[in-house]
C-alpha cells in the first residue's frame, strides 16, 4: 500500500503539479528540487493544507549519486519514513543541433534525465524489496520513442530510460515492486517557453485534441498509475492528445 511517494523536479511544472495531487489524494510527500527553493517551499505549505506529511528537499542535484545518497537518502532515513513510491520527474531540455553541441550538455542532460533514476532507484530499491511491495513511475517523452529533430540528447535520454522501465519492471516484479513510466506529448510547462507564438499555434494544430496538455491532468495521470493494479508493470504509457 502507497502512504509515502517521492518525487524529483517538484519546485515547478508536472513535479510540482504532481505533489500537490498526491496530496490531494492522501498521501504522505516528499519535494526534491536543484533551485528554485522557495517555490518548492511554497508548494509543500499548500499541499501540508491537505493535511499530509510534507519533506521539501531542495540544493540537490538528482544527477550525481553522492548527493542522491547524502542529501535525499540520509535524510530521509533520519526521519524514519522511507518513499513506497519514487517519482522521477526531473528533467531539463536542450534545443539545438547535435553538432553544436558541447559534450558538457550531452552529459548533462543524460545525468539529470537518465542517470538520476539510476541513482534514486539504487538508493530505494533495498527498503521496497525489504518492505515486498513498491512502485517507481518514471516521467517520459514522447520523443523517447519518435525522437525529436533538434533534441536528440533529450531524445536519447527518454529512450534510454523507457528501456530502463522496462527492464527494471521484469528484475523487481517477483519482488512486488512495479515499474512504469508515463510518456507525455507537449504539456504547458516552463520547459516550452521558448516556443514563439506562431511556433505554439502551429504545434497545437498538429494535436488532434487541439491545444496543450495541462499539468493537471498530467499530474492527474502520474496519480492513477500509481493506484495501478500490481499487475501493470514494464509500461509506457502515453499521454498526448492523439499526437503521435
Amino acid at each position: 500500500m502507497i502512504k509515502t511517494v517521492l518525487i524529483t523536479g517538484a519546485s515547478r511544472g508536472i513535479g510540482r503539479a504532481s505533489l500537490l495531487e498526491m496530496a490531494r489524494r492522501g498521501y504522505n510527500v516528499i519535494g526534491v528540487c536543484l533551485t528554485h527553493k522557495e517555490e518548492l517551499e511554497a508548494a509543500a505549505e499548500e499541499a501540508r493544507a491537505f493535511g499530509v506529511n510534507v519533506l521539501a528537499i531542495s540544493g540537490t542535484d538528482v544527477g550525481s549519486y553522492k548527493e542522491c545518497r547524502e542529501k535525499i537518502y540520509n535524510t530521509i532515513k533520519e526521519i524514519g519514513v522511507m518513499p513506497d513510491c519514487i517519482v522521477n520527474n526531473a528533467g531539463i531540455s536542450y534545443v539545438g543541433l547535435l553538432q553544436e553541441m558541447d559534450i558538457e550538455e550531452w552529459n548533462r542532460i543524460i545525468s539529470v534525465n537518465l542517470t538520476s533514476v539510476f541513482n534514486m532507484s539504487k538508493l530505494f530499491i533495498p527498503d521496497m524489496i525489504r518492505k515486498g511491495c513498491g512502485k517507481i513511475i518514471n516521467i517520459s517523452s514522447v520523443w523517447g520513442s519518435a525522437g525529436a529533430s533538434c533534441e536528440a540528447a533529450y531524445s536519447a535520454s527518454k529512450g534510454g530510460m523507457n528501456a530502463l522501465t522496462k527492464a527494471l519492471a521484469k528484475e523487481l516484479a517477483p519482488s512486488n515492486i512495479q515499474v512504469n513510466a508515463v510518456a507525455f506529448g507537449t504539456i504547458d510547462t516552463e520547459m516550452n517557453s521558448f516556443l514563439t507564438r506562431e511556433d505554439r499555434v502551429s504545434l497545437e494544430e498538429e494535436i488532434p485534441s487541439g491545444r496543450f496538455g495541462y499539468v493537471e491532468e498530467a499530474a492527474k495521470m502520474v496519480a492513477d498509475v500509481t493506484e495501478l493494479p500490481a499487475y501493470v508493470t514494464g509500461q509506457i504509457i502515453t499521454m498526448d492528445g492523439g499526437w503521435l
